[in-house]
């Protein structure tokens, strides 16, 4: 594992501007791929997922949303 390529869950938590037990939540929920060091087993997430999910962050998809029915008179 090369350390550059990866960060800890503060950084992760200072990069995207969240508490860290965000980061480990995301994580638990499978909305941002956490790594396990061989040796200490601390979490670390690839920096690349990190910037992707800051990009969704920032740049959120629009979603459409269905147009209300009108409701018909009785």
């Amino acid at each position: 594992m090369k350390g550059d390529d990866f960060l800890l869950v503060k950084e992760v938590a200072t990069r995207l501007r969240v508490a860290p037990n965000t980061v480990r939540a995301w994580a638990a929920a499978g909305k941002l791929p956490e790594y396990r060091h061989p040796a200490n087993n601390y979490r670390l997430f690839k920096r690349a997922d990190v910037e992707a999910l800051l990009q969704g962050i920032e740049n959120p998809t629009p979603v459409a949303v269905p147009p209300k029915r009108a409701k018909h008179p009785k």
